[in-house]
């Protein structure tokens, strides 16, 4: 059979979607899981009760697993998987919707899974905010295009942090304290409170502080041999403050404000080739980088500072619930790379001499972004068959991406090897010694008018239907300079887009336990326009094959599914689904050859089909057990010829889309039981094991002999025919992490070890200039032993 026929010969056979497993406080407790709360669908339901898949990872199950962020949770999560491109920078991919590999410096891309902290919309391509999931109450995951109540950007689904709310009731808190080890790397430690303190017997005050010291891992050879060690370390910094006012019985506003500053010194890159640090050259001794080293002539540097302020106001009337969100969100984002190979490269092309190929050379791209959101929805609140709800939104996104790449003393050795004045280094007034500076501010404009039906048509049998009307205006400007650049100056670019996706779904109770559900739902994401290729970098077959894509149209997905969901009286909860989408005009990103730039443009046709399982049970007191897993495969439908006639960058019918695993699977167990040590408790213990399928970073990684790199530098003594040969397909792997602890009253100390087995898993492969700069993988990290302390009060 093939890989389609038997995805479906599985679901076949399962016929059957999930919910997860929440631990239980104690092994005295029911012989039952408790049921998760969710809000997907803008008004209070169970998982179990909604039509279609989703995940919902409670506060007891991200505190179990130890996750201290989303890449670590989705692990856990079937269908979720999220590329790692270095801190702070990940790709988040649900059911397979991907567009390959997206990098820093294309700010035009538009994400496709949106990202949620309780109402307010925090997502940004590539950057997905690296929130802290200290106090949270959960974090779910829905599958599919959700474009019916949450727009654009979540064409895949949508992702969404729940905090927990400040309880008028109860005067509580919560202490965290921890410390861990890297394995061959360094220390770190956190610290983590929250306060919940009544004001009234109506408002209350919640205030979340904390402080987390990254361990690093990463050794970072340099000139002389100088080693520097563990040169990704870094901190992650901040507060929630929520007010919560029940101004009368009906009538609750709750303003909160969210900051967040994530500070590291360096990427989790491991290095196979530099243009400074290789095995080909003869002038100095030549050096083969190991496992988790790279070179660098600068340090680099991560910052992303996050600022959230919103605003909830809910009122209920008679007939319905009136529900009023305003946010507001100010993020500002360095990423400071060590481009001293990058420069290099080019330097030798045009035959300067080793000491200016060896000029230090900072690459800096910073992204601002200023974003307002309001959201105005009404939801029935009364007894009926029928009940509904529905809004209109509005959001506006200023965003400035600007590089800068600062190399002291490269004019001079400019005039020195193309002749004085050839290139006007300071057009558009930028600096001097700087060969690539642009400014390219966006101004992003939408509105949206959503509802949803849902009728019961018998006691058994529920339909839903919806839409979204949206209407998006994007107004982009390009400044450049620099001799590294195409020189444009004031360029502006628009792009529009309105329509309306559907969303039909039904659900039908076998009986008490078990629901059949099945739906159709289209989502989208706005196309764009790619920036201008970097010409005086580009080959004339680089500039010929990739110079004519300039405009990308949106991405449109349809996507039909069909489930299972089940719950047993003895608490055994599964759930599966198995789907289908088909995706038109799917945005793909490539890189543009030897140009360093990146472009992205439509592909008409691809699909993906696969099935999802969730399946959680406690046989005994005391025992949970988890298995969730996906099985898929995406895959393009159609060829994309380039210009000169050949397949573009591995765009053929068949070939597997970028980013994504076929198979992703994963098993928790956890026993927890009474003890008699210090006048009673409760000790537990767990473990889970993850695996994550194998991938490829983007298209063209299939191709054969795609990862045979020709460098054709002559830097150091090299004859420039020298091949450095990679796989670009990354390995799967699998992780194993083990938990232990003691529960007594009101705390909690235990025992962790991650990533037990040490394994040094490749997520992502990262090239500069087609490989002649650089070649480098991103790596998780290695083995971690810890202890965390946990005091509710």
């Amino acid at each position: 059979m093939n890989r389609k026929h038997l995805l479906l010969a599985i679901a076949g056979a399962l016929a059957i979607p999930f919910s997860p497993l929440t631990a239980q406080q104690s092994a005295e407790s029911e012989n039952m899981l408790e049921e998760i709360t969710v809000t997907a669908t803008k008004r209070a339901s169970t998982i179990q009760d909604l039509p279609f898949s989703i995940n919902a990872m409670s506060e007891e199950d991200i505190r179990r697993t130890g996750a201290q962020n989303i890449e670590e949770l989705s692990r856990y999560v079937a269908g979720l998987t999220i590329q790692n491109l270095g801190p702070g920078q990940s790709q988040v991919a649900i059911r397979g919707v991907s567009a390959g590999q997206i990098i820093r410096d294309q700010p035009g891309v538009k994400e496709q899974v949106g990202v949620y902290l309780d109402e307010s919309v925090i997502s940004l391509s590539l950057f997905t905010p690296d929130l802290d999931l200290f106090d949270l109450n959960r974090v779910e995951t829905l599958r599919g295009p959700q474009g019916t109540l949450f727009g654009s950007g979540s064409v895949g689904g949508t992702i969404r942090y729940i905090t927990n709310q400040p309880d008028p009731d109860a005067f509580e808190g919560l202490v965290e304290l921890g410390i861990d080890s890297v394995t061959d790397g360094d220390i770190g430690y956190q610290g983590k409170v929250m306060l919940n303190q009544p004001l009234s017997d109506s408002a209350a005050l919640r205030v979340v502080g904390y402080y987390t010291e990254y361990a690093g891992f990463i050794d970072a050879l340099g000139p002389g041999g100088k080693v520097s060690e563990d040169v990704n370390s870094g901190n992650r910094t901040g507060a929630r403050i929520a007010l919560r006012w029940e101004a009368t019985d009906n009538l609750t506003i709750t303003p909160r404000i969210v900051y967040q500053e994530v500070d590291m010194d360096g990427f989790n890159r491991q290095e196979v080739y530099n243009l400074f640090a290789n095995p080909y050259t003869t002038t100095w001794p030549a050096v083969q980088l190991g496992e988790r080293q790279q070179y660098l002539l600068l340090r680099e540097q991560f910052l992303d500072e996050t600022t959230i302020a919103d605003i909830t106001v809910e009122n209920a009337f008679d007939g319905f619930d009136m529900t009023l969100i305003g946010s507001w969100t100010e993020r500002d984002i360095l990423v400071s790379r060590d481009a001293s190979a990058l420069t290099g490269s080019v330097s030798n092309d045009v035959a300067m001499p080793d000491s200016d190929v060896l000029l230090p050379s900072n690459l800096r791209d910073t992204t601002d972004v200023e974003q307002k959101t309001i959201e105005l929805r009404f939801a029935s609140n009364y007894d009926s068959a029928l009940q509904w709800v529905g809004g209109i939104f509005w959001s506006d996104t200023e965003r400035v991406y600007a590089q800068r790449l600062p190399t002291p003393g490269y004019a001079r050795a400019t005039d020195d090897a193309l002749g004085e004045g050839t290139w006007d280094a300071t057009i558009n007034g930028y600096p001097l010694d700087s060969p690539y500076n642009s400014d390219l501010p966006y101004d992003l404009e939408q509105w949206a008018l959503f509802g949803e039906l849902n009728y019961d048509l018998t006691d058994r049998l529920q339909l839903t239907a919806g839409g979204r009307w949206y209407d998006y205006e994007e107004v982009r400007s390009i400044n450049q300079g620099g001799w590294f650049s195409a020189g444009y100056s004031n360029i502006v670019d628009e792009t529009s887009s309105d329509g309306f996706v559907p969303r039909v779904m039904a659900s039908y109770d076998f009986n008490d336990n078990v629901t059949f559900n099945a739906q159709a739902s289209q989502g989208f994401r706005l196309g764009g326009v790619n920036d201008p290729l970097n010409v005086p970098l580009c080959t004339d077959e680089d500039e010929r094959i990739f110079g004519g894509f300039q405009d990308y149209d949106d991405e449109t997905l349809w996507n039909y599914e069909a489930g299972f969901k089940m719950r047993t009286d003895s608490g055994i909860v599964f759930n599966a689904a198995v789907f289908h989408t088909d995706i038109e005009d799917l945005q793909v990103t490539l890189d543009a050859g030897s140009c360093s730039s990146r472009i992205s443009f439509n592909v008409p046709e691809a699909h993906t089909t696969g099935v999802e399982f969730e399946l959680s049970a406690q046989p005994v007191d005391g025992l949970q057990l988890s298995f969730a897993g996906s099985l898929l495969e995406a895959e393009f439908d159609t060829t994309v010829i380039d210009a000169n006639g050949n397949v573009l960058g591995g765009v053929q019918d068949g070939n597997r889309v970028g980013s994504v695993p076929e198979t992703q699977l994963a098993a928790t167990a956890a026993y927890y039981f009474p003890v008699d040590w210090f006048g009673g408790g409760e000790y537990y213990v767990s473990g889970s094991l993850q695996h994550i399928g194998d991938r490829i970073s983007q298209p063209s990684d299939q191709v054969p002999g795609a990862g045979d790199f020709a460098h054709g530098l002559t830097f150091g003594g090299a004859t420039g025919d020298e091949v450095t040969s990679v796989d670009l397909v990354l390995d799967s792997y699998e992780t194993l992490n083990l938990r232990t602890g003691y529960i007594k009253d009101n705390w909690e100390l235990a025992l962790y070890m991650n990533n037990v087995t040490d394994e040094n898993a490749f997520l992502a492969f990262n090239r500069e200039r087609e490989g002649r700069a650089r070649l480098a993988y991103f790596v998780n990290t290695p083995r971690t032993t810890g202890l965390v302390y946990r005091l509710r009060f």
